[in-house]
């Protein structure tokens, strides 16, 4: 076969499959993973708990939509509740999640985590790696050390832009605006990543993802193009090097994009939201 498993994307159709247990917690969730990244989308109710001890942060969003839907964030001896359309980063350590209302929520890990990991249904995929990915190399400290960190998204609206971008030291999330109708099929945003992967996590509406394969010299390796069509919940993972966009087919349409190790592109432009709370390493480009 000339690609190996972990070079081709995933797409994790969550909507037609049960979710499973997932240790330390009392609701059933879908794992699916990436290179460098994991998501455990959790199908919670009301007095739920999700607990753990976790070697480093990660990232909890609750998606918009959802009346009545909060999480009480319980972690490095603080306490928040993060409620719908909102995105917190939880520090290392222990930490407990208690839920009110019933709703889907999303916690993002890094690859570190490897007991969440081994439980990705698209974990035997990743036994060879993609050569094609970056290594998952964490990026400074934030400032005044680790913390629970919560953005309000509705905080984060930038005219003319679908972005709010969110780093941490190792994770990159872009909850995308929510779409109110069908993406316009003439505004559309082709584009590649040389080493990364992205994570294109649908919560509410009917996606299509395209997806272009580079042609190289041998013939063995060229793919026809995907224009796959897939509801929600579910995780598509794009490979690197591959040109794609993504577009709903119907309103509403809440994407989520996620990266691992963050991106230079948005960082280098300041389109982060948090970027004074987590600064850039030394940049290679100007190193």
């Amino acid at each position: 076969m000339p690609f190996l498993p972990s070079q081709l994307p995933t797409y994790a159709r969550h909507h037609e499959y049960a979710p499973r247990e997932v240790p330390g917690d009392t609701c059933l969730a879908w794992i699916t993973r990436g290179a460098n990244f994991n998501v455990v989308i959790s199908r919670a109710s009301d007095g739920d708990t999700l607990t753990r001890d976790n070697i480093d942060e990660y990232v909890l969003v609750v998606p918009p939509d959802v009346p009545g839907l909060s999480v009480q964030v319980e972690a490095g001896g603080e306490t928040l509740h993060a409620g719908s359309d909102s995105l917190t980063i939880v520090p290392p350590g222990p930490s407990k999640l208690r839920v009110q209302g019933s709703g889907l929520i999303v916690r993002v890990f890094s690859s570190d985590v490897t007991d969440l990991l081994e439980l990705a249904d698209n974990h035997e995929a990743y036994r060879i790696p993609n050569p094609d990915c970056a290594p998952l190399v964490p990026w400074p400290e934030p400032i005044g050390g680790y913390k629970l960190r919560h953005y309000r998204l509705a905080d984060y609206v930038t005219e003319g832009s679908q972005l709010r971008v969110f780093r941490t030291r190792k994770l990159m999330i872009n909850p995308l605006l929510k779409r109110n109708s069908p993406r316009d099929i003439h505004k559309l945003s082709p584009h590649t990543h040389s080493d990364l992967e992205q994570g294109s996590l649908a919560l509410q509406g009917t996606y299509v993802h395209h997806l272009r394969y580079p042609w190289g010299v041998d013939m063995d390796f060229w793919r026809e193009d995907d224009a796959v069509q897939i509801g929600s919940p579910s995780l598509t993972v794009i490979p690197p090097k591959v040109l794609h966009t993504s577009r709903n087919v119907d309103g509403p349409g809440v994407l989520l994009d996620i990266f691992a190790p963050p991106r230079w592109d948005f960082s280098r432009k300041g389109q982060v939201c948090n970027q004074d709370e987590y600064p850039m390493p030394v940049d290679p480009a100007t190193a």
